[in-house]
């Protein structure tokens, strides 16, 4: 957290400059995720797990492959996925894993995503979550319940598309629904001006060769009635504003989404209510 802040400090600090300096700034400023160690009981639940480690080309940063670690709860015939977002790690589910390993017959698997957690990466770039989730689907088969949050629950999406996986529940919480616009709210925060923005969008877009606003939920969610989708937001959403979701749900008024109030894009993961939520709806769904 420290250096993502250093890093803010010294783009906000060139800001009024146009060269080269402050674009070499930029990318970390946009595609280096927080790193928060672990607490105690963290590093004791992963103690617990069964680790892996699996390998994820990338092919726009390092231009090599990369290694990525999971971890895995329990040997049930139900697989549960779970998918961190920006600036987290598998044992930030911690409230959640625990209680879903009270339930038998599952089997809980997490990863930390390229550039996050334990994971390989100075940085990191939602492609590369996308491709850690399809590693883990190819490598230990289709999960018959997907959870995301944040960025992650972007790339659940994108990578059951991609591999043609339909679960029996997905999950999302306080969700990115479009990636563009949170990128320019960071920028802006910096006070970035726009013509520097402009020319760092044309380089990203060079470099990934697609357009930042094609990573928009509307583009690549085809999923209909097809698949359960639970939904959970909060309207004090500032890394998720909520009139993004709220034009995306009356697109899809088949997805179950619930409103929470007094918490915050963080703090869903942690959420009391929303931890006991997703987990009757797990039991309920198994009985």
């Amino acid at each position: 957290m420290k250096k993502s802040r250093l890093i803010f400090r010294q783009v906000k600090a060139l800001a009024g400059n146009q060269g080269e300096e402050l674009q070499a700034l930029i990318w970390p400023l946009i595609c280096y995720s927080p790193k928060i160690p672990l607490r105690l009981q963290q590093e004791q639940l992963l103690a617990e797990a069964s680790k892996f480690s699996l390998p994820v080309l990338d092919p726009h940063f390092t231009q090599s492959q990369l290694t990525f670690h999971g971890f895995k709860w329990g040997s049930g015939k139900h697989k549960v996925l779970l998918t961190h977002g920006w600036g987290s790690k598998a044992a930030d589910f911690f409230d959640l894993i625990v209680l879903l390993r009270e339930i038998n017959d599952l089997e809980i698997i997490a990863f930390d995503a390229p550039g996050n957690g334990s994971s390989e990466a100075e940085l990191s770039n939602l492609l590369l979550y996308v491709q850690a989730a399809k590693a883990v689907i190819q490598n230990y088969g289709a999960p018959h319940i997907v959870i995301g949050h944040s960025l992650g629950a972007m790339a659940n999406i994108i990578a059951l598309q991609q591999t043609g996986v339909t679960p029996s529940l997905l999950i999302s919480l306080a969700p990115l629904i479009r990636l563009k616009e949170n990128f320019m709210a960071t920028l802006a925060a910096a006070e970035v001006a726009d013509t520097v923005q402009a020319m760092f969008f044309e380089r990203f877009e060079a470099i990934f060769n697609m357009s930042t606003a094609y990573f928009n939920w509307d583009n690549f969610y085809h999923f209909g009635s097809a698949i359960e989708h639970r939904l959970a937001h909060t309207r004090q959403d500032l890394i998720a504003p909520y009139a993004y979701l709220h034009e995306f749900l009356t697109r899809h008024p088949e997805i179950d989404a619930h409103h929470y109030d007094d918490t915050t894009h963080e703090r869903m993961l942690r959420e009391p209510a929303v931890i006991a939520d997703v987990v009757d709806l797990i039991k309920t769904r198994l009985r």
